[in-house]
């Protein structure tokens, strides 16, 4: 039985076949963010709106320096129909890479639900920082359209806490307050947050996104 990813994991390495010609994830994802998305199969409905939406948001990925990759266990001459049926009903071509799997790299990441499927893969998504550690991870049924929104969200607040010691709030988004951590001392925040900060409690410093 594959072992399940945890946060602070190393992405597991795979060479793969894509609509954009053969990668070899490690050196694909070299010093960028990246996001790894996987479908139960080709021309499925709910992936393929996800597909489409995905690929509207790519200024918003290329901004934030994220590369995106979609995957399924289905061959690569039948991903091109698929493509084409994603720009026709999404109004959006793809504009990233949809791995060809032969179940290696959902194997790799845990994708094959057995208790659904010995082949299809159940809906992740992990998001992997540059040092090629997975940031986040989730799981959607397969009736649940992914929020990629949310995703969007994380990313912004991974990229923001890996660089201020800060921590994000509930229902976050870019430029609100967020909230220093616990480990930072009342005398280091002085220095690190100079014009101050609202002490809802000792343990809740809230302080302006820095940065902005």
């Amino acid at each position: 039985m594959t072992k399940a990813l945890l946060i602070g994991d190393e992405a597991p390495d795979f060479t793969a076949q894509t609509t954009e010609g053969e990668i070899n994830f490690h050196e694909a994802i070299d010093g960028k963010w990246a996001v790894l998305f996987s479908h139960p199969k080709n021309y499925t409905p709910v992936c393929t709106t996800e597909l489409g939406y995905t690929a509207k948001l790519k200024d918003k990925f290329d901004e934030r320096n994220v590369v995106v990759f979609g995957l399924s266990v289905d061959k690569l001459e039948e991903h091109a129909g698929w493509a084409a049926d994603i720009e026709d009903t999404q109004g959006t071509a793809l504009n990233f890479p949809l791995i060809a799997d032969d179940r290696t790299v959902a194997d790799l990441y845990g994708m094959i639900h057995p208790n659904a499927s010995d082949t299809m893969t159940v809906r992740s998504v992990y998001v992997i920082g540059p040092d090629k550690k997975i940031k986040m991870s989730l799981q959607y049924p397969a009736s649940t359209g992914r929020n990629f929104d949310e995703i969007i969200r994380v990313i912004d607040s991974l990229q923001l806490t890996a660089k201020h010691k800060v921590a994000t709030p509930v229902n976050w988004q870019q430029g609100e307050d967020v909230i220093i951590v616990p480990a930072v001392s009342n005398e280091d925040a002085k220095e690190l947050f100079p014009d101050g900060w609202n002490e809802v409690r000792p343990y809740l410093r809230v302080v302006p996104q820095p940065g902005k």
